[in-house]
């Protein structure tokens, strides 16, 4: 392929004063990383690790100059790999793509061709994204509570964020896979779509924040898909029913946990954690076909806010300051 072709992509660049400067910039093929599949995106998908990532956050993006972005979606331009052929629709990621890997924003990547998905049949790209890494990280933890026995006649299902893209998408899947959905959020304005996704009750982040200090509270929900971290996770386990599952899979309050051992000695609480980013090919392709199905959210493009490229860096923003609603996708 033409490694001279040159395309847009958001790049963040470490000034000399130690600050973080995000902007459009041109890059040519030729500077993308090593890899047999390059992809033409068609559409990418914001979650918050990316926004950190293009703050400078040295934990989740070592090296810079680079280009965030842990999703996307799109053709198949050119395969040194048997697997994959021109014109393929594809889906990507996951994996240290948008990490420390050239990422998702911008309108071509280049990839091992292990990280590559082929796009399911009864899902388009568009769709596809607005699933990305938060819906495939809410059906991940889903798969892994009902392999522990959770279904839905033992009760209702708690989830945490639920505005934010992981906890958005949870809701849609657990009411599709048939589970009464609680939804905690601290925004008032969004209970019509929390709504819609298929929510039951919603309740105020206080509902998800116990400040008793009891080690054990009464049983509220059946179990939990848990986005926050810190003692919003330890509610969600204290709060459990005997025998249920509480999946933890972000951190947007704190990465500390504070409670003792009782739910898990004395009822049997299940805490699973829910990492997506390295999840093996067999079990996301698995994922991915669950999503396009049995637990695929109806009007999923309804849920999406799509942007143009120029429009990503004032949603990181908003991203970090807690201020976006659902899934944010980049369209080229």
């Amino acid at each position: 392929m033409n490694e001279t072709i040159v395309f847009k992509a958001l790049v963040a660049r470490e000034l000399e004063d130690g600050t973080f400067k995000r902007a459009i910039e041109s890059k040519s093929i030729g500077e993308l990383p090593p890899g047999e599949v390059i992809i033409k995106n068609h559409f990418a998908g914001l979650n918050y690790k990316d926004a950190l990532s293009a703050s400078g956050h040295k934990g989740i993006s070592r090296n810079f100059p680079h280009t965030p972005g842990v999703d996307a979606c799109g053709v198949v331009e050119y395969s040194e790999s048997q697997k994959f052929q021109k014109g393929d629709e594809v889906i990507v990621t996951g994996y240290d793509l948008g990490m420390n890997t050239s990422g998702g924003f911008q309108e071509y990547i280049r990839v091992p061709a292990n990280w590559v998905v082929p796009k399911p049949e009864n899902i388009s790209l568009k769709e596809a994204m607005v699933y990305g890494t938060a819906g495939f990280t809410a059906a991940l933890s889903l798969y892994k509570m009902e392999k522990m026995g959770q279904t839905p006649d033992m009760g209702p299902i708690l989830v945490t964020g639920a505005t934010g893209g992981v906890g958005s998408m949870a809701v849609g899947i657990l009411a599709k896979a048939g589970y009464e959905v609680i939804a905690s959020t601290g925004k008032k304005d969004v209970h019509q779509h929390l709504k819609k996704l298929g929510a039951t009750r919603i309740g105020d982040r206080s509902l998800a924040n116990d400040e008793s200090g009891k080690p054990l509270l009464r049983s509220q929900w059946a179990g939990a898909i848990d986005t926050v971290g810190g003692n919003t996770l330890a509610t969600c386990v204290k709060g459990c029913q005997r025998k249920g599952s509480v999946a933890s899979c972000g951190l947007v309050g704190t990465h500390e946990l504070h409670m003792t051992v009782y739910p898990f000695l004395l009822n049997g609480v299940n805490i699973l954690g829910v990492d997506s980013a390295e999840t093996d090919m067999a079990l996301r392709t698995e994922i991915w076909q669950r999503l396009s199905s049995d637990w695929k959210i109806q009007d999923l493009e309804h849920y999406g806010q799509f942007i143009a490229l120029e429009g990503i860096i004032e949603q990181m923003d908003l991203i970090l300051q807690g201020k976006t609603k659902g899934r944010i996708v980049v369209e080229f």
